[in-house]
């Protein structure tokens, strides 16, 4: 347990690097995931893919699909299975509110990083709408004019 006042210490398992670029991301959520022992110690080592990963709502509960997870090398008999879908606990109002949404037509759940915050692993998920090939491009063009003038001023120093 985290002392009051201390804030705990966040440490990155996985991110989707590509989520962004494929999508914007419209909203974020911070979710707690039900893990099995060995995969928890599976991502302690650090392994762990949410690349082709996504968010899912079924009977009223949020689901993680497609997350690879693999097996943790010293586990016995008892291991678990490497993709599976795992349960993402939120409060019913956020998911209540996000399951409107997902309804929309052309947005959905994006799975954008794991992490261990503490002890506890969490999954930030987002809200996300689909990119067009004029918005990639568009948002390539504004990092390379940002990095130009970044280029600029520190040439003026």
């Amino acid at each position: 347990m985290a002392k009051p006042g201390k804030p705990q210490e966040r440490r990155s398992i996985a991110t989707n690097r590509r989520a962004r670029h494929e999508y914007e991301v419209l909203d974020e959520l911070e979710c707690g995931v039900v893990l099995v022992g060995s995969e928890v110690k599976s991502l302690r080592q650090g392994h762990a893919s949410i690349a082709e990963a996504y968010g899912r709502v079924k009977n009223g509960e949020l689901w993680l699909c497609g997350a690879t997870i693999p097996e943790y090398a010293n586990a016995t008999v008892f291991g678990h299975e490497t993709v599976r879908d795992r349960k993402l606990l939120v409060h019913r109002r956020e998911l209540e509110k996000w399951h409107k949404r997902v309804k929309e037509r052309g947005v959905t759940l994006v799975p954008l990083e794991l992490y261990f915050q503490g002890s506890r692993v969490k999954c930030r998920v987002g809200l996300c709408r689909g990119k067009k090939l004029y918005d990639k491009r568009q948002s390539q063009k504004d990092r390379e004019d940002k990095r130009s003038m970044d280029r600029a001023m520190g040439r003026r120093r």
